[in-house]
């Protein structure tokens, strides 16, 4: 079923150039969809299309997000590319990890414009050409820091938290004009990305937790969004036992909260290890 909806859909991906991006190019050119890839890096995203087999329905788009002004013009590009876009898969994302007193309200700028107002952004440019077509898909990756925060998580946090509040509103308003969007939220997938996530003070954290290091691996998180988009689901949990966090805190909101007040990946790790009946310690 999941090969069969894709093949000929136009898929634009960004945040390409690796991690979960990088499987999921993988996972859909496999299913026969034809790609927009989107990162920085042109290089990086080269070496994605060679993964991809080269395949001439793998179209390269190099973009910053951060670039708001530029968003435009790149969606008319892609919009050429095939004529139309089938699927928009917003994956690109900076992490930042620091305390509130000590970031910088230009880090809290950055993360917003790279998490949130880029996504919007390709998001208002897109949209009428859907609208036009009456048809057409939002696929947004989240976070568990979308459903809830925790300390040194703050910019992260608000601007997933902020991609739920828009795509939600979206939803509503374009499901009469057969436009849907999927939610995902990921738990611990095992990608760099706290290797390069930013610091309060803008310098790199450029290291990961062992609690990510055992996390699922993102070429099987890639085949499980395929599946959840396969089946037009609104929004969906993909990962470990880390998942169920999120119904522990629609069910026990308090304790949730006091719990992620002491320590949050020590907590996080000891719901992971409670979940799934024992694994290693993760990083303090």
């Amino acid at each position: 079923m999941t090969r069969e909806a894709f093949v000929d859909q136009v898929v634009w991906i960004t945040g390409a150039s690796s991690g979960i991006g990088r499987s999921l190019a993988v996972a859909f050119r496999h299913a026969g969809a034809r790609l927009i890839l989107s990162a920085r890096r042109p290089d990086a995203l080269e070496e994605v299309k060679r993964a991809c087999a080269n395949h001439p329905d793998v179209h390269i788009l190099p973009l910053d997000l951060s670039r708001l002004e530029t968003l435009p013009a790149k969606t008319t590009e892609a919009l050429a590319s095939y004529g139309s876009i089938d699927y928009m898969v917003h994956n690109a994302a900076i992490a930042m990890r620091d305390r509130v007193v000590d970031t910088s309200l230009g880090i809290d700028q950055r993360v917003m414009a790279v998490n949130y107002f880029g996504p919007v952004a390709l998001t208002k440019a897109l949209l009428p050409s859907m609208l036009a077509r009456r048809s057409g898909r939002f696929v947004v990756i989240s976070s568990l820091s979308g459903k809830y925060g925790a300390p040194q998580m703050s910019a992260y946090a608000a601007s997933k938290h902020a991609l739920h509040g828009f795509f939600e509103s979206l939803r509503a308003e374009v499901h009469p004009d057969n436009i849907r969007v999927t939610i995902v939220v990921p738990g611990f997938i095992r990608t760099s990305i706290l290797q390069s996530a930013v610091t309060g003070a803008g310098g790199s954290y450029a290291r990961n937790l062992a609690i990510h290091e055992r996390g699922m691996e993102a070429d099987e998180c890639a085949r499980r969004i395929l599946k959840v988009v396969a089946r037009g689901k609104e929004e969906a949990l993909v990962g470990g036992p880390e998942i169920y966090t999120v119904h522990l805190q629609r069910l026990f909101p308090s304790l949730l909260t006091r719990l992620v007040r002491l320590h949050p990946m020590r907590l996080r790790d000891r719901l992971f290890r409670f979940l799934s009946l024992g694994t290693k310690e993760a990083d303090r």
